[in-house]
């Protein structure tokens, strides 16, 4: 048998070693006949190597090194052999299995040389050499391609992605991706082919067709030919004839081990499908798959969420005499996105429903604990629910005693998941504009006026719901006033953007009071404001804090002003708030104080606006020290011929009549309506059928002057 050196030899390939430690490079006879050389066995320097190369072979030479070391892999390079005149007189391809010797920190390579013909252009062997710039360009090419597909976040962005592909060197001009429907191959996607392109699929698995073949075994199909594609195919070669295509790959998509289509690239070139191409076009499968997958699973969890949401939200559009109602749902962004945040508007016995002609209804908002399929599927309960119990006419406080003995059984079937729920529900009359409101634990609704005056409307309010089967809800009456908004909303549209409640209503004040435009506006607009681009919302002192679902509903009473699209000329220029203040709550007079200060916020003389709270201060107090009976404030703001004015009148049970007393330095009462008779440019006591009500005016001037 002949040794090794005779059949390299005879193969006209020639050895080398090289040690970058010593800068010595050992070659045989064959070796330095390539290298333009005498043909003989010598030991040369790197220097003289380097001279009988092209200076951008050799520089290819050390990344090509480094990266097979790194990869474990074969170092392969095409180098031109160069004369003394500088031209080329041919080229090499080595291959050699580089090592790295760290305790010298030097690279030893041993390999081989072997003379290539120079390719013709366009031909498969064109397109097959492999090249130190190949495989960067190949490497730059895998990475980007990978964060492409990653970035991509459904089917069409993955197909979008894979068309715009730019493989090193070859590249094709038409893809398609099939998948698998049963026991049919579909298409997906494709690009580079003519409408009508995807026809006629469906296609049986059991058909004599590449893509078909490719998903039954699993194994990719290289065709390098168009007579190739016709003796092997011949059933559907017509497929492909009419398209042009010189070469094609069909690989396998798979994904967590099942193979789930296949993909096609096709070419107008012939290629050769070299194992570096193939190695290429597989990792461009792998990846495809997993991007498609991926894509699939997010695709499959909007449709779950868009249809829970379908579901669970009611479509509220135009019908309510007098009134409209706008909504808004954003969920939290992650995983299915849905969470226990939910809105209702349920029409009430005893009357046509809402969106039919008339009638009372009740709006409802509220939000389950938490932002999981559990709090999704609680929620679902808890609505339907709700809507049982006011469908049977109970009143509101008892509606929401029931749900929250509903939610509190729920609990302790399952305890180790305890989940609470806050809510808030309001009766409607259309007619009237009157609400009567029930809160368990819910932020409070909020007055949007006819002139853009915003106030939080204080209502009593009770537990979230599920922790107290016994819990109570007693009910606030409310008056919506003609061209008034009142918009109820789940703690996220407050808090979102790491916002407290403090800084969280302040940004919502801000878009409440400075919007223009219609109701359907307005409510993009609050939820731009919390949830749009950095362009439209600030980041509150929390940044940190989780984000949350949003749920907001706002009910316009038609008018001038409420965006709603019909407008009250008769509307009377007024802005109006009421509040009870019960002998159990003495804390509700700072309340009374605060909504008399948003009342009057744009009012021009501060020095009014602290007499108007100091009066009002001792008119409430007077009451609840001198009565057993409750204070009904009634705070109004007209305008006039003359200008604005404040009316505030405070209305009691009791029998007795305040009178007019001068208290000495001393006395620790007697000075409330010395105070008012100071301040006040009018003021009155007039007695009622039931009790008395005491009121005094304040006419705006801009100096800010008392009435003196």
């Amino acid at each position: 048998m002949p040794s090794v050196g005779d059949v390299l030899a005879a193969l006209d390939t020639g050895l080398w070693h090289w040690d970058t430690a010593t800068g010595l490079v050992t070659v045989d006879a064959v070796a330095a006949r390539l290298l333009g050389l005498p043909g003989e066995q010598a030991t040369l320097t790197e220097a003289q190597v380097r001279a009988r190369l092209n200076p951008v072979d050799w520089n290819e030479i050390t990344g090509v090194v480094q990266l097979a070391v790194a990869e474990g892999t074969l170092a392969e390079v095409r180098i031109r052999i160069m004369d003394d005149q500088n031209r080329v007189v041919r080229v090499v391809r080595s291959r050699s299995k580089p090592s790295y010797d760290r305790s010298r920190k030097a690279y030893v390579l041993t390999g081989f040389l072997q003379e290539v013909t120079e390719p013709t252009p366009g031909t498969p062997a064109g397109r097959s050499a492999v090249t130190g710039d190949w495989r960067r360009s190949r490497e730059a090419f895998l990475l980007d391609a990978g964060r492409a597909l990653a970035e991509a976040r459904s089917t069409q962005e993955v197909l979008r992605v894979a068309a715009n592909l730019s493989m090193p060197g070859f590249s094709p001009d038409g893809l398609a991706v099939f998948g698998v429907e049963g026991d049919q191959l579909t298409i997906i996607g494709h690009h580079g082919h003519e409408p009508g392109a995807d026809n006629p699929f469906y296609m049986p698995l059991e058909t004599d067709y590449p893509a078909a073949e490719v998903v039954r075994t699993g194994r990719a199909v290289y065709i390098s030919s168009p007579e190739q594609y016709k003796a092997r195919y011949p059933l559907t070669w017509p497929l492909a004839q009419r398209f042009g295509r010189q070469s094609w790959a069909f690989l396998p998509l798979t994904a967590s081990g099942r193979t789930m289509g296949a993909w096609l690239a096709a070419f107008a070139y012939p290629v050769a499908f070299t194992p570096d191409e193939r190695s290429v076009l597989t990792t461009v499968a792998r990846m495809l798959a997993q991007a498609l997958s991926r894509a699939g699973t997010a695709e499959s969890e909007r449709a779950l969420t868009d249809g829970l949401q379908r579901s669970m939200m009611p479509k509220l559009g135009p019908g309510i005499p007098g009134m409209s109602v706008a909504a808004r749902y954003v969920p939290t962004g992650g995983g299915l996105q849905v969470g226990g945040d939910w809105y209702d508007i349920i029409p009430l016995p005893g009357g046509t429903s809402p969106k039919s002609g008339g009638g009372r209804f009740a709006l409802v908002i509220g939000d389950v604990q938490g932002h999981d399929v559990r709090a999704a599927g609680l929620m679902g309960q808890l609505r339907i629910a709700l809507r049982a119990y006011a469908s049977e006419g109970h009143r509101p406080d008892a509606v929401l005693s029931r749900a929250s003995r509903f939610l509190h059984g729920i609990g302790e079937t399952d305890p180790s998941d305890l989940r609470f729920a806050t809510c808030l529900y309001a009766e409607v009359d259309p007619a009237t504009g009157v609400l009567e409101v029930a809160r368990a634990g819910h932020p409070e609704p909020v007055i949007r006026m006819a002139d853009a005056t915003v106030l939080t409307r204080p209502t009593a309010g009770g537990l979230p719901l599920g922790i107290d089967p016994d819990a109570d809800y007693p009910t606030t009456r409310i008056v919506l006033e003609s061209g008034e908004t009142m918009m109820l909303c789940t703690d996220g549209l407050i808090e979102t953007g790491g916002h407290d409640l403090d800084s969280g209503w302040q940004r919502l004040r801000t878009i409440l009071e400075e919007h223009k435009g219609t109701q359907e506006e307005l409510a993009d607009a609050l939820v731009q404001a919390v949830h749009g681009p950095s362009s439209h919302h600030t980041t509150g002192p929390l940044a940190d804090r989780r984000e949350d679902d949003i749920a907001v509903l706002l009910l316009s009473r038609e008018g001038e002003g409420c965006g709603c699209g019909a407008e009250d000329t008769e509307r009377p220029p007024v802005r109006r708030t009421m509040l009870t203040v019960a002998q159990a709550e003495p804390e509700r007079v700072a309340v009374a104080r605060h909504q008399l200060r948003e009342l009057l916020h744009d009012w021009s003389s501060p020095d009014q606006v602290d007499s108007a709270v100091l009066l009002l201060s001792e008119m409430l107090t007077n009451v609840l020290v001198h009565t057993e009976t409750d204070a009904l404030l009634l705070a109004e703001v007209t305008d006039g011929s003359e200008g604005r004015r404040i009316r505030v009148e405070v209305t009691d049970a009791g029998g007795d009549l305040p009178h007019l007393r001068r208290p000495g330095e001393l006395a620790s009462s007697g000075r409330g309506l010395v105070l008012v008779q100071l301040l006040a440019h009018a003021w009155g006591v007039d007695p009622r059928g039931r009790g008395k009500s005491i009121w005094f005016e304040l006419y705006e001037q801009k100096n800010g002057d008392g009435p003196g």
